[in-house]
């Protein structure tokens, strides 16, 4: 009897901890953005769910078309993703995503925005999985702080086996989320 409720209880400890994933660390989150490598298109108008970014006038003649949205491509070794979003158009921006220090405690990235500004980011791993990655301003930063427009998250969200793709850079200003950020949707060609 004894025996069997120790067995119990064992069984029992194994299940709850194993259903509790561990939170992912910066090298789990950075091998995640490197599988986003590679060339992305803007996904046609009617795929474009809940989201009117696509629309805007440098934007829209690639909307559907076999011309890149977004590339990701490791650099400097691979110690570094560059993000490449709406390469030759009015509105391309680029984001770095890099370790912070050789232990690579901290994943970090910097958004080269076409509000003329650099925002600086912490990956948040309590948010992020493999399927949803999370980047937050970092709030140690005076522009992060300011009532400045700036991109204060960005979220990539996986889909469709690896094939879709949903790029949010949510913007605010005065300390507030705005209305308009831009939203895309990707898919992997």
């Amino acid at each position: 009897m004894v025996r069997q409720i120790i067995l119990n209880l064992l069984i029992t400890a194994t299940l709850i901890t194993s259903s509790y994933a561990e939170e992912p660390d910066a090298f789990d989150v950075y091998d995640w953005m490197e599988s986003l490598n590679g060339k992305w298109v803007l996904s046609p108008a009617d795929k474009q769910i809940g989201t009117d970014s696509y629309k805007h006038k440098a934007v829209l003649p690639i909307v559907g078309t076999n011309t890149a949205g977004i590339t990701f491509k490791s650099i400097g070794y691979n110690s570094t993703i560059q993000e490449d979003l709406l390469p030759n158009t009015a509105k391309q921006m680029v984001t770095m995503y890099h370790c912070k220090d050789m232990e690579c405690n901290l994943l970090k990235a910097t958004h080269y925005c076409v509000k003329q500004n650099q925002p600086e980011f912490i990956a948040n791993f309590k948010q992020s999985t493999k399927n949803r990655i999370v980047f937050d301003c970092d709030m140690s930063t005076q522009l992060c702080q300011s009532d400045e427009d700036h991109v204060h998250k960005i979220i990539h969200e996986i889909s469709n086996n690896g094939k879709h793709l949903k790029s949010s850079y949510l913007s605010w200003e005065n300390k507030k989320q705005k209305k308009n950020s831009s939203i895309y949707h990707f898919d992997r060609k």
